[in-house]
């Protein structure tokens, strides 16, 4: 621990600005995409931007549509859609949600897997 505070140290909680992101969206109209809104894993609401495209195509899979955009210009695009916290770079994703399969038996009384 550090006894002494400088004046030039920041605190790490303390971020400097990102710069140019690439940012995930999804298909919209003909000449407009729509920006990708993500969930915290405590379900808060968040816009997600990755400082190389290399971490995006990691994160999300190759080929995933991105557009670049500045930090402010991303809260900005995102605080109208309830997605105030930004996420830079995260790295950890989990797949979409799928129904799981339910049992049912067969004539001859074996169990089978069935999806709903």
């Amino acid at each position: 621990m550090c006894l002494f505070q400088y004046a030039d140290d920041p605190e790490p909680e303390e971020q400097g600005p990102a710069g140019p992101l690439y940012v995930p969206v999804r298909p919209g109209t003909a000449t407009q995409v729509v920006l990708r809104i993500f969930r915290t894993p405590l379900g808060e609401r968040t816009a997600v931007g990755f400082t190389r495209p290399d971490l995006l195509a990691a994160t999300l899979g190759a080929g995933h549509p991105w557009i670049r955009l500045s930090e402010s210009a991303l809260r900005a695009l995102a605080s109208p859609l309830g997605g105030c916290l930004l996420t830079i770079d995260p790295t950890l994703t989990a797949p979409a949600v799928t129904p799981a399969p339910t049992q049912a038996r067969t004539r001859t009384g074996d169990v089978a897997a069935r999806a709903l």
